[in-house]
């Protein structure tokens, strides 16, 4: 093969099906294909997980296996259970460095363990829009000094365990009302404030380290009038690359697009003609499989960039230099990234960070509750980041606490309060949102539910924008399984 066509499978990150790796996976692995992207489908246990990473490892030893690994709500290591660490949200709750620091070298020492070595976080978007569709409890918060503060404090926290961190989603998604998996967002903000407020968590990165950047697709008008960021020249290379002293942010790692088949880029320009525009603009890394995950996928990719060289659309050197990026990080991973020595497995970490997170108000003379309840989880649509396959609430823990507790799921068109009264009968009623501010029909719910029995305890697990209500208000900044035991404890009087 030759090295124009090693150089454009290089470039690929590519995701695939079942808890395997298929045969043509490795077969391209072996002809120069560089990384791979893992996602909750290909994931069954830790012990499962660390064999499929042992497979592609027989066949390239510094392959880069990825993996979109946030925490909180953005789970695929936990998937089918929800995640032992709350995510950004709660850590900027909290507001301690050290805490989110030590949440994320224990996350990264497990995906390390697993043989994972590239994570495709954290989030460094400053959540300034609270209706943002996409991000919300995936953001440290909506201040760009904290969220820089905790950005830098994760990637140095990943990397000492010898994962790479690549954040995200450059140049900033906080302040969009459309989510790119479904659209393409637009921020009309001008450069000022691009600077005094997107850019600031991502110098901070920059500053700490960050192996790796990912970018986000969506439109700027005050940079680019015409083209997203993934594919803009004027992002990546002119903002992105560009150095300090001319006003860009002087990275020098890898640039990894965000999903090409995201509709953003897909439905408006196609995936393969989005990968050129991509690398010819400055991105080194083209991921692509979270929805498309197949070998057809991988060598139509694979020949559009090879063609887009030969006829002068994407210079080779740019090709080259992409290429050679992608290699680095993986000798970084292999070599000098490893984690670092002497530090022990702290499994309580993240348990101890969601109950530190945990914002609770009271209404005077309510009571812990000690008998059964009534859990009313109230549940609106998962965006695409999140997914509908992973367990949140606090019902389960509620049951082990509190015996005979049950939970009723109740979605827009069977948010009827008198049901939820109905199935209750005598019992206290747990009513648990999630970003009841940005659902009316959900909110509605509440208010006529807390109308009837004032004594209901409300649990909010997502962005916590609205007043406190309920005898109970527990604030959790996040869906994360701990979270949900954080949660149950204070509910049941287990802990202050």
């Amino acid at each position: 093969m030759d090295t124009l066509t090693r150089d454009a499978l290089a470039v690929l990150q590519p995701g695939f099906t079942g808890t395997t790796a298929p045969a043509w996976l490795l077969r391209r692995i072996g002809e120069g294909l560089a990384s791979v992207g893992l996602f909750g489908r290909n994931i069954a246990s830790p012990e499962q997980l660390a064999g499929l990473t042992a497979q592609l490892r027989a066949e390239r030893g510094d392959v880069l296996v990825a993996i979109d690994e946030e925490g909180g709500d953005v789970t695929r290591l936990e998937v089918r259970t929800g995640s032992s660490f709350p995510g950004n949200l709660a850590l900027g709750a909290v507001d301690d460095t050290a805490l989110t620091r030590a949440v994320a070298r224990e996350l990264g020492r497990r995906l390390a363990e697993c043989g994972v070595n590239l994570n495709w976080a954290p989030s460094a978007d400053v959540n300034s829009d609270p209706d943002n569709p996409v991000i919300g409890v995936r953001s440290f918060g909506a201040d760009p000094h904290l969220v820089a503060r905790h950005t830098a404090a994760y990637v140095e926290g990943l990397q000492s365990a010898g994962v790479a961190a690549c954040t995200k989603h450059f140049p900033g998604h906080g302040d969009t009302a459309v989510d790119s998996h479904h659209d393409m967002p637009r921020i009309d903000a001008g450069l000022t404030t691009l600077h005094e407020r997107e850019l600031v968590p991502f110098r901070a990165a920059v500053a700490a380290g960050t192996k790796a950047v990912m970018s986000a697709h969506i439109l700027l008008p005050a940079l680019d009038p015409g083209l997203p960021a993934t594919l803009s020249p004027a992002a990546l290379h002119g903002l992105l690359r560009a150095p300090v002293a001319d006003g860009g942010l002087g990275f020098d790692g890898l640039i990894v697009t965000d999903g090409m088949e995201m509709r953003a880029i897909s439905g408006t320009y196609g995936i393969e003609r989005g990968s050129v525009l991509a690398l010819a603009a400055g991105a080194d890394a083209i991921c692509v499989g979270g929805g498309l995950a197949d070998e057809d996928t991988v060598l139509r990719l694979r020949d559009a960039l090879v063609a887009a060289v030969r006829a002068g659309e994407l210079p080779e050197e740019r090709l080259a230099d992409a290429a050679a990026r992608v290699r680095a990080l993986a000798r970084w991973t292999s070599g000098e990234g490893a984690a670092e020595e002497g530090t022990a497995p702290a499994p309580e970490v993240g348990l101890t960070a969601a109950r530190r997170a945990l914002r609770v108000t009271a209404a005077p003379g309510h009571e812990p509750l000690t008998g059964p309840a009534y859990v009313a989880a109230f549940t609106p649509l998962a965006n695409i980041a999140v997914g509908d396959e992973t367990p949140w609430g606090v019902g389960a823990e509620l049951a082990r606490l509190l015996p005979g507790t049950e939970t009723g799921t109740y979605g827009r068109e069977a948010a009827r309060p008198a049901e939820v009264l109905a199935a209750a009968g005598g019992r206290r009623i747990v009513a648990v949102v999630r970003d009841a501010h940005r659902h009316g029909w959900m909110a509605e719910a509440l208010d006529a539910l807390l109308a009837a029995r004032p004594d209901t305890v409300v649990v909010e697990m997502g962005l916590n924008a609205a007043p406190p209500r309920g005898a109970l208000h527990v604030a959790t900044h996040g869906a994360a399984r701990v979270c949900g035991v954080a949660a149950a404890e204070v509910i049941a009087g287990a802990r202050d």
